[in-house]
């Protein structure tokens, strides 16, 4: 079979395409034909060595995945042959075929179609567990967020609509915040010229609860742009700065700075993630949600789909298909 195979940290163009043995399932495994596999931030960041997660050398990329089952371990139960699934795989996904623990496979019914469903877990179960789970988002509350137009950003943005919020969405140009219009956002800030606080405060007078996956200079301007008792939440570092958090801000609007590690869930507390993901592949059944794909790569392009990440140039999800 072929995989993408990561040999040396660095930049993606870096990736290589090889034919490699084709893995069998071990005891409560499940391999799977892959369709296609939906690209991450935290991709690069795995390739680049910078991921909390460093698998060993060689090894190769990719967090999650749609396919078919093929073969079943020993006391796989819940799935059968030929079932249609999505995988949360960590690393793996990008390759023909994959064996991955089959606690984290979840059969989706045959109608989905399988490139939404590449491109759904990941970036929809880190805003669902975020808004639902963490900051505890309520109807009629304003939400804001930030990056909206990118992998996260805009599944927070429908999620949050779908949730009953009033949305604003920041983004870097008019362009991304039209796609970000198209998923529900009542409202548009283009932070490239506008500045975020005062711009909540002229549309709402504020926000209850800030989304944050780019960090950086935006963070400070949306921190301050918080309601009282309003929640951030801290989502991840695309922008490259870690921000520091000025903590008197915290404590004149006493409001609360929570952190979202969704992968982290899988180890630590898996339940609240197993019943976020029950109800998402619920609304992408009834057509609730609707994952955007804005790039669509084949397999031997799996560098270049990460550079279009990297630079930017892509809005809500870059997909890998590899269905044969």
């Amino acid at each position: 079979m072929r995989a993408v195979l990561c040999k040396t940290l660095g930049e993606p163009e870096g990736l290589v395409v090889e034919d490699v043995p084709s893995p069998t399932p071990a005891t409560g495994e499940v391999k799977i034909a892959v369709h296609a596999a939906g690209l991450n931030f935290g991709d690069i960041l795995i390739v680049q060595g910078k991921y909390q997660e460093k698998p060993e050398l060689p090894f190769t990329p990719g967090m999650e995945l749609s396919g078919t089952v093929t073969a079943l371990g020993k006391g796989v139960e819940h799935l059968a042959m030929g079932d249609t699934v999505i995988a949360m795989t960590g690393t793996g996904a990008f390759a023909e075929d994959v064996v991955t623990d089959a606690d984290w496979v979840l059969k989706v019914p045959a109608s989905v179609d399988l490139r939404a469903a590449a491109a759904f877990p990941v970036a929809y179960g880190t805003s669902h567990l975020a808004l639902e789970h963490r900051a505890d988002l309520h109807q009629g509350e304003v939400l804001l967020v930030l990056g909206a137009s990118g992998g996260v950003g805009l599944t927070a943005v429908e999620i949050g609509k779908a949730m009953g919020a009033t949305v604003i969405a920041c983004a870097s140009s008019p362009e991304k915040l039209q796609v970000a219009a198209k998923y529900g956002a009542d409202h548009g800030i283009d932070y490239s010229h506008e500045n975020i606080r005062d711009r909540v405060k002229e549309l709402t007078g504020g926000a209850d609860v800030v989304y944050d996956p780019v960090g950086g200079d935006v963070f400070q301007q949306a921190l301050s742009s918080i309601n009282w008792e309003g929640r951030l939440i801290v989502i991840g570092f695309a922008s490259g700065t870690i921000q520091k958090i000025p903590s008197n801000y915290v404590l004149l609007k006493n409001c609360s700075v929570m952190g979202v590690l969704w992968g982290a869930y899988r180890r630590r507390d898996p339940e609240p993630m197993r019943t976020s993901l029950a109800t998402l592949i619920d609304w992408l059944t009834e057509g609730k949600i609707t994952p955007h794909i804005s790039h669509e790569l084949p397999l031997e392009k799996a560098g270049e789909a990460l550079r279009l990440m990297m630079d930017r140039e892509s809005t809500g999800k870059v997909v890998l298909t590899i269905g044969r």
